[in-house]
């Protein structure tokens, strides 16, 4: 099944694609037409993609790391996952940081992350003076252990 997203590409990359017949992701580029950006380690950078987007209601686009940088480099997504709601119509940028221990290098072009389009539900909030029990109750953070 395919849903159709409209795109409006105002880089100079190739409008996004699958990689492989059963990818989730399609690869977000970089759009630097002024020039490479370097990532100190331990900085942070908004990186401009030149994409728009148009989601259907109901939709949202996840923005994440790419884990081949990720692992090599150390660099990731920082609002890991970034959420683009159905309603924005602006630059998809992608907060990018450097973990690593080197400088990097961003080019316009490269390939910086992933985005995944996923179905949403709208929640109605009910407020209560308690919730219901469960075994597990209020622990949390590593309260369910680290092994069986």
């Amino acid at each position: 099944m395919s849903l159709e997203i409209q795109i409006v590409n105002k880089s100079n990359n190739p409008t996004p694609k699958y990689e492989s017949d059963q990818a989730a992701g399609l690869d977000l580029r970089a759009n630097l037409p002024q020039g490479p950006i370097i990532l100190e380690p331990g900085q942070r950078k908004l990186i401009a993609t030149g994409l728009h987007i148009a989601l259907p209601d109901g939709f949202e686009a996840q923005v994440r790391p790419r884990s081949g940088l990720a692992y090599k480099h150390g660099i990731t997504v920082l609002n890991t996952p970034g959420t683009i709601d159905a309603d924005y119509r602006g630059d998809i940028g992608v907060i990018l940081i450097n973990h690593g221990q080197e400088a990097f290098e961003v080019n316009s072009g490269d390939r910086i992350a992933q985005l995944v389009i996923a179905r949403h539900e709208r929640a109605v909030l009910t407020e209560s003076d308690a919730l219901n029990e469960t075994k597990r109750g209020a622990k949390g953070f590593g309260s369910t252990g680290k092994s069986n």
